[in-house]
């Protein structure tokens, strides 16, 4: 009687504990996003631009990673990219991406940070 109470006990403390990880251990990404503003040189909002974001490796002779996004800044001026794909819960930090921005003769160049579970946010002038 006293093996049956003993496995007992273990058997109801092994699902407890699973309960509790299974409970707290997991939680749901949040977005990780980048809005880039098209602006000219007269800080209006430029609609119809072309935003690229890229990027590449940093540490010497790594393999190749590379980034690449492409979109059409809407009728605010404003450039939407998502990052869902590339954040991995744990990660420690994203991306930093070059902005290059142009419409018609205009062109323009900056430099975001993508920091997770964040909407980041970043300006780019066209001249």
């Amino acid at each position: 009687m006293n093996t049956l109470i003993k496995t007992a006990f273990f058997g109801a403390l092994i699902i407890g504990m699973g309960v509790i990880f299974s409970s707290t251990g997991c939680r749901k990404k949040k977005d990780t996003t980048a809005l880039i503003y098209v602006l000219d040189a007269n800080n209006q909002r430029v609609a119809g631009a072309q935003v690229v974001l890229k990027g590449e490796s940093t540490v010497p002779n790594s393999p190749p990673v590379v980034l690449f996004d492409t979109t059409l800044s809407d009728g605010s001026g404003i450039a939407s990219f998502n990052f869902n794909d590339v954040y991995q819960l744990g990660q420690a930090g994203v991306a930093v991406l070059n902005i290059e921005a142009k419409k018609d003769a205009l062109a323009g160049e900056a430099i975001i940070k993508i920091e997770q579970e964040e909407e980041n946010e970043e300006t780019v002038f066209i001249q």
